[in-house]
């Protein structure tokens, strides 16, 4: 993280959320509201399994690294507790990088039942900050139906335009925002299957995670290398049972 970042970061501690959250049940008609269901490789019925396709879907989202590095990346504090964890992304866009903050509302695991089935879903969302383009919430979700083993990713997602950030944020923003909203939505999917399917994959998956990162982004850059590095040692440490030793 560099230090114009770093700083950016900083100054998020005491903003406040640039909505109202009441509007997103009692004015329903303001909002923009999106959702994708990724299905994931499925497991036996039952409880997740270690080192399995839901627990590695969770693994990446703890880390926000299921998101193509070429659209957005994050910035925080990997020490602070996911919950009430503040980010700052960095959203890209043909060479230009403009930085808006959020913060994690909130972080849950539980078991509801959908359509009458029961479904273990593990997740977090996170709320818009003062001088973000957009206001709303975003939820990410790693769900396993226990009756069939079937795993899929989950995005919740409810936004409108801001009028409080930097003017060519907001230009940008509603020249390009929905098509490169609904553009990051389709990679985020394709990318954290792909991760997902090579993590189950291969022994040592580190090679193969890495090579997939670099392909499943919009805008494949070299400038991203590290950024894939970085995934694929994460990965490899965390994506596969220990190593017996005889």
């Amino acid at each position: 993280m560099g230090r114009r970042a770093r700083r950016a970061l900083l100054r998020l501690r005491d903003a406040p959320l640039n909505f109202e959250r009441a509007d997103l049940v009692e004015r329903p008609e303001l909002w923009t509201r999106d959702e994708r269901v990724q299905p994931l490789p499925s497991e036996p019925p039952g409880p997740p399994l270690a080192y399995g396709s839901w627990e590695i879907a969770r693994r990446l989202m703890r880390g926000y690294e299921f998101a193509d590095p070429s659209m957005v990346r994050a910035h925080y504090d990997p020490e602070l507790p996911l919950e009430g964890r503040d980010m700052l992304l960095e959203v890209r866009f043909h060479g230009l990088a403009i930085h808006a903050g959020c913060r994690i509302t909130e972080v849950f695991e539980r078991t509801r039942e959908v359509a009458g089935r029961p479904v273990r879903v593990w997740g977090w969302s996170y709320a818009t900050l003062r001088g973000h383009f957009e206001q709303g919430e975003m939820a990410w979700e790693a769900l396993k139906w226990t009756d069939t083993g079937e795993v899929a990713f989950h995005i919740r997602a409810c936004s409108r335009r801001s009028d409080d950030a930097h003017p060519i944020a907001r230009l940008g923003f509603r020249l390009f925002g929905r098509r490169e909203q609904l553009r990051f939505y389709d990679s985020t999917c394709v990318r954290m299957r792909r991760l997902t399917e090579e993590a189950l994959r291969h022994d040592r998956p580190g090679d193969a995670v890495r090579r997939v990162a670099r392909e499943a982004t919009a805008r494949p850059s070299p400038r991203d290398d590290a950024v894939h590095d970085e995934l694929a040692r994460n990965v490899a440490r965390d994506a596969s049972p220990p190593r017996r030793s005889d």
